[in-house]
Parts: C-alpha cells; sequence; structure tokens
C-alpha cells in the first residue's frame, strides 16, 4: 500500500471543493472528487483525480458507496473533505417547509452521513496502517452570526461547527484530526444565482413576501449581490492552507488540525466580536441567570 495520502472530496464542481482537489492534486496525493454530476468534473478527472457521482442528502448507503471508491480505487482512505453546500437565502417566513428540509439535507444532513461514512476508513487509517487521517466539514463566517435573510443558512452552518465540534472528540481516541472549515467571504461561486440544491450556490424562495421589501432582510440581498465576485478571501490561498492543516505539513508542519479553523480576515473579526458581544450580555444577565439554580 502506498504511504500517499488518499482524499475524497465532496462538492468538487466549484469553489473550495474544487481548490482543494487541485491543491491536493498537485503535491501528488490521490484525489477521488465526487460532485452531483460527475461530468461537471471533467477538467478534475483531466488532472489526475478519480471522479464519482455523490448526492450527499441521498443517504447512508449513497454516501457510503462513493466514498468506498477510493479505498477500491487506492487501498486506503486518509482525509475526507465535506465541501457540498448551499446559500438559501430568503426570510424565515418566506421558506416553505420543502426548501428548509432540503438546506438542512444538504448542509447538515450530508455533512453527518460523510462522518458516518468516513469515520470506519480513517480509523482503519490510523489504526492499522500507520498513517495520519483527517476528517473536515464546512462551517462558515455564518456559524458566528445569523443575519436576517440568511438565517436558515446560519443555522446549518452553526450545526456543521458543533456537529465537528462533536465528532473531534468521539474519534480522538484513534488520533483523527476533525475540522470545521469557517470561511468568511470567498470569491467562489457560493453567491451566484440560479442554480440547483448541493451545487454551491444562491437559492431563493419560491414566493417573496413584500412586507420584506425596504427591511434588514432586503438589505441584506442587496449586499450578498453587491458581494458577490468581489469578496475579499483568496480560495487558492485557503485551499493551500487547509490541506496543510488537514496533512500536517506547511504552515501545520507537525501539529494537530484545530477544530475549528477561521479563514478570512472578516471571518476572525466576526467571531472574536461575536464572542465579545456574548460575554457582555452573560455578564449583564448573569446574576438573573444563577437564580434559577436549586437553593438547597
Amino acid at each position: 500500500m502506498s504511504a500517499t495520502p488518499v482524499f475524497f472530496v465532496t462538492g468538487a464542481s466549484s469553489g473550495f471543493g474544487k481548490a482543494i482537489v487541485l491543491d491536493a492534486l498537485s503535491r501528488g496525493y490521490h484525489v477521488v472528487a465526487s460532485a452531483r454530476d460527475a461530468s461537471k468534473l471533467a477538467d478534475l478527472e483531466a488532472a489526475g483525480a478519480a471522479v464519482v457521482d455523490l448526492d450527499v442528502s441521498a443517504g447512508d448507503e449513497v454516501v457510503a458507496a462513493a466514498i468506498n471508491k477510493a479505498v477500491e480505487l487506492y487501498g486506503s482512505l486518509t482525509h475526507v473533505v465535506n465541501a457540498a453546500g448551499y446559500v438559501f437565502e430568503g426570510a424565515v417566513e418566506e421558506a416553505t417547509q420543502q426548501e428548509v428540509a432540503a438546506q438542512f439535507a444538504t448542509n447538515v444532513f450530508g455533512a453527518t452521513a460523510t462522518a458516518r461514512a468516513a469515520a470506519p476508513h480513517l480509523r482503519k487509517a490510523t489504526q492499522e496502517e500507520g498513517r495520519q487521517a483527517a476528517l473536515a466539514s464546512f462551517g462558515s463566517l455564518a456559524s458566528y452570526i445569523a443575519s436576517p435573510s440568511t438565517s436558515l443558512y446560519a443555522a446549518t452552518k452553526g450545526a456543521v461547527s458543533l456537529l465537528m465540534e462533536g465528532i473531534a472528540a468521539e474519534l480522538a481516541p484513534w488520533d483523527i484530526d476533525v475540522t470545521a472549515i469557517e470561511p468568511g467571504y470567498f470569491r467562489t461561486e457560493l453567491l451566484n444565482p440560479g442554480a440547483g440544491a448541493g451545487t454551491s450556490r444562491l437559492l431563493t424562495p419560491k414566493t417573496r413576501l413584500a412586507v420584506y421589501d425596504n427591511t434588514p432582510a432586503s438589505q441584506v440581498r442587496a449586499n450578498l449581490a453587491v458581494a458577490n465576485d468581489a469578496q475579499i478571501g483568496d480560495v487558492v490561498k485557503a485551499a493551500r492552507i487547509i490541506v496543510d492543516v488537514m496533512t500536517r505539513t506547511g504552515v501545520a508542519n507537525g501539529r494537530k488540525a484545530p477544530t475549528h479553523l477561521v479563514l478570512g480576515a472578516d471571518c476572525v473579526d466576526t467571531a472574536r466580536k461575536t464572542w465579545a458581544d456574548r460575554e457582555a450580555s452573560l455578564k449583564e444577565w448573569e446574576a438573573v441567570s444563577r437564580s434559577t439554580d436549586h437553593t438547597e
């Protein structure tokens, strides 16, 4: 068995997923890239990746079968990155239950299915093969703050960040690195409107409510349109750091991966402000909070 790292990446047709695949390939690593429509991965296949169809919301058997492809091809699996996801932009009142379910199915349930399918292979890599292994899934700046019109997206990203934190503790006995990657605004296709769920694009509700015109929700919508294609973050630089961190090389040489990998100055600033605001609120209400304990 080769000692070369073996990556499996979901959501590889664009954005972070694609950039991570290309960076890993540039290092000579084996990579299996997946997307809902693998025909969109022809350029990655030409660059040396194996490609496979995968809808991460399709259930455990489908996800496991796709991930098993890496083991079939390369005899092992050492690094799994779940980059599949999309933004639903709309006030909660505007969203149908089906739209809410679809957002969670891709962003959250896809992350849990990927983790379930990956865990046995990553355990085997560290315990039986003596290799370094890692699992990562994408949170976001939205893991730290929810804005009007992106509440549902923020709910999914906050869920993923805490999910990975819990999985990190669950897999710690086997020395498997588990990370929630939390980028700020990066120049990817994430805010491009009009594509389907799971393709890292912006989706909007089928029905708009005029009552939200000229409110903070509509202002956020306008801000997202302005931000698209002008984001501060460089996805190529970030992908290089992500692969470094997951393989304990480069900027992460010899270091275990952090549970939360914040990327981008905007996300650093947002996270720090969120922590400060919460600490201030906690301090203001601490006496009231503590007053609810039993007095025996």
